[in-house]
């Protein structure tokens, strides 16, 4: 009788041996990053931290522990889907975080990753009394348009203490998620999930504050994704020929529906130049720590006659 095949796991005893392997594994797989994650090193710490249900912050306190057989078997066979079906981890971990707050995400919705999110749970919209935002404890209405998997408007209701936060979505698949993670984190009184295009649901609603996070990949590029990256809804990445078709109509409706001293805060990815050449508008660009003019703010008054 042939002897059995040696297994991976009959040699892999360790989580920093674990880590090893996962990265020499993506590395020879040339597998492309940016759901979360922007490197093979970071990616497989993300897999072994959140596979083992541990804490994904550091990886470190970790290294040296010794995993039993069965979990072993787990980690690996999540490493091998990871290099064979492409997919992005946070699909085949079902989970993905924005500033450390977890989300359940599945295939019917864009994997979260706003700079949006960074903004709001940082802080930076205050800026000390200063921003766009100064007083967040004054935000009483918050519109969230494209919320996919409802990460933006979780957000926003933490970030914005006293706010009730209308979440609009497209694709009632995109909002069955949005239910789960509303349900996750008890913003069933704050959050409410309406389906349909835009503003049209809302009936002349005004808000306080609109933030969206629109599709904004224009169509070359969406035609040129990466497995990964194709793995995503694709209505939730394509705007148009030069990805700015959805942003165009948010900037000729959204001060319908601002109140008097609200403003629209948007992520457009690349477009800034082609939105000031063709809109005559006071753009205030805000830059995040791995964003540089790909997010605007403008005000009612800004809006206004649109």
């Amino acid at each position: 009788m042939a002897p059995t095949p040696a297994s991976p796991a009959d040699d892999l005893l360790t989580v920093r041996d674990l880590l090893r392997y996962a990265v020499s594994r993506f590395g020879a797989a040339k597998l492309a990053y940016g759901h979360g994650t922007t490197t093979a090193l970071d990616e497989a710490a993300f897999m072994l931290l959140e596979g083992l249900s541990l804490p994904i912050d550091d990886l470190a306190p970790w290294l040296e522990a010794r995993l039993t057989r069965p979990e072993r078997e787990t980690l690996l066979g999540l490493i091998e889907a990871r290099v064979t079906t492409r997919k992005p981890a946070p699909y085949l971990l079902g989970r993905a975080y924005i500033q450390g707050v977890p989300f359940r995400v599945d295939e019917r919705v864009i994997i979260p990753r706003s700079y949006l999110g960074e903004m709001m749970m940082t802080g930076a919209l205050a800026g000390d009394g200063a921003g766009p935002v100064p007083d967040p404890f004054a935000v009483e209405r918050v519109l969230d348009l494209c919320t996919g998997s409802g990460c933006l408007a979780i957000l926003a209701a933490m970030a914005f203490p006293e706010a009730s936060v209308d979440a609009v979505d497209l694709s009632s698949d995109a909002l069955e998620v949005a239910k789960l993670n509303v349900a996750d984190h008890e913003m069933g009184e704050r959050v409410r999930l309406l389906q349909g295009d835009l503003f049209a649901p809302l009936k002349g609603q005004r808000y306080d504050l609109i933030i969206t996070n629109p599709p904004y990949v224009a169509q070359g590029e969406v035609d040129a994704f990466p497995a990964e990256f194709k793995a995503e809804p694709v209505m939730a990445h394509l705007g148009g020929a030069d990805g700015l078709d959805i942003v165009r109509r948010i900037l000729r409706t959204a001060g319908d529906h601002l109140t008097p001293d609200g403003g629209l805060l948007c992520e457009i990815g690349t477009g800034r130049d082609i939105l000031e050449e063709e809109f005559d508008l006071p753009f205030l660009w805000l830059d995040s720590e791995e964003s540089e003019g790909e997010v605007f703010w403008l005000t009612a008054r800004d809006l206004a006659g649109r």
